[in-house]
């Protein structure tokens, strides 16, 4: 299988299966609503929607929302020519190509969620019936302002901090908390991957066909 073959497979997998997730969740489920995954209280699909960052996270300057979903866009764009001009290089793993592949397409998961879901959807609530696709009288928010929809939550246990941990001590610390999807899931592993396993691309990168050195003729 070509490299490039292998890169477009792959994002084009996880975006297909992100989407079919989120836009179930989101036509299906009331929001805060939660359906155990095999009958297990601590797996569940917990639908939320995520006005900022990853795993919940917000952004909260004055117009965070448009900021972080154009910083979305630019840096999907820079990582596509990135990834364009790595499959063009000699010697690359294909263990670092899947580990951008699955980056990208978790970005790209997620930014088509904030840019266009604002658009194509009708507001979820905790109450009624679940949000309309296309609605008659339009979608919640407009362009570059929809909304991340997350719905994977793993609550496995809760454990006190200590006394003597300064700010945190004594509070009580749920593992898992973050509600999360699979786009964020594809962004962690490919991150994870390039941490542990290929972090000596970094350090030694591979030169482009068009810059390596060329070998002196021998006499």
């Amino acid at each position: 299988m070509k490299n490039s073959t292998l890169v477009a497979g792959i994002v084009l997998l996880v975006l297909i299966v992100d989407q079919m997730i989120k836009i179930w969740v989101k036509t299906n489920m009331l929001y805060g609503e939660m359906i155990p995954i095999f009958g297990w209280d601590r797996a569940l699909i917990h639908f939320v929607e995520n006005e900022g960052m990853a795993f919940g996270q917000r952004f909260n300057i004055p117009h965070g929302k448009l900021i972080l979903s154009l910083f979305r866009i630019v840096a999907a764009t820079f990582l596509v020519f990135f990834l364009r001009s790595l499959l063009r290089t000699p010697g690359i793993t294909k263990g670092l190509y899947i580990s951008f592949a699955l980056i990208l397409a978790g970005a790209l998961g997620n930014i088509i969620d904030s840019t266009f879901y604002g658009m194509l959807f009708s507001a979820s609530y905790a109450h009624g019936l679940p949000a309309e696709f296309l609605p008659p009288g339009g979608g919640y928010s407009t362009f570059l302002h929809g909304k991340v929809v997350d719905m994977f939550y793993f609550p496995l246990f809760e454990v006190q901090l200590p006394a003597w941990i300064p700010r945190f001590g004594g509070e009580s610390m749920l593992f898992f908390g973050p509600v999360f999807n699979l786009a964020d899931v594809a962004i962690s592993w490919g991150v994870a991957q390039i941490l542990f396993f290929h972090r000596g691309f970094f350090h030694n990168p591979p030169a482009t066909e068009a810059h390596q050195p060329q070998k002196e003729e021998e006499e």
